[in-house]
């Protein structure tokens, strides 16, 4: 049995694994037709510049992000597939942070793969993400996380389209789209 199982890991895709792990309308937010309507939360826009936010301890979290944005973001979870707003955003802008605000990624760098995540083919600079390696799940990923704070944001691919041939599969959840 515990053959077979590993076996199953290691054949069945990562997405089918987490599938069911949130309610189909986390992350859901007054953005759903792709417009940018979304103003800072009032924890990051009222936060001083000098704020650490790695520091925070995770009392804080949990009081000012919802439960949903805490799952993913603090906890490394994630929402399922064609869940999450920013799935279909086009609208030009940049895509911050929801857990402190960082600019992550600019709408030029987004594109459809497919995944049911927001995808995108690079970060707005390389020091505005971090990356790790995920043993989770049975396989070894890379996963994506906010250089400013440590949320986890996704897991990036090496099956993008050129030039850079990455795909940073993001959870909406983890983004804030701000317009340009």
């Amino acid at each position: 049995m515990n053959r077979l199982l590993k076996l199953l890991l290691a054949a069945v895709p990562a997405v089918l694994l987490v599938f069911w792990m949130l309610p189909a309308n986390a992350g859901r937010t007054a953005e759903a037709k792709g417009e940018p309507s979304q103003p800072l939360p009032a924890h990051i826009a009222e936060a001083p510049p000098e704020t650490d936010w790695k520091a925070q301890a995770p009392s804080y979290w949990t009081e000012h992000l919802s439960s949903e944005v805490v799952q993913v973001c603090r906890d490394g979870g994630t929402e399922r597939p064609w869940s999450g707003d920013h799935n279909n955003t086009k609208a030009e802008g940049v895509f911050h942070c929801s857990s402190c605000g960082a600019a992550l990624f600019l709408s030029d760098a987004k594109f459809d793969s497919g995944t049911g995540w927001p995808s995108f083919t690079r970060p707005v600079d390389n020091s505005a993400v971090d990356l790790h390696t995920d043993t989770s799940l049975g396989m070894v990923r890379t996963e994506v996380t906010c250089a400013t704070c440590g949320a986890h944001l996704g897991h990036v691919f090496d099956d993008g389209p050129r030039p850079t041939g990455k795909r940073y599969c993001i959870n909406s959840i983890c983004l804030l789209h701000l317009g340009s």
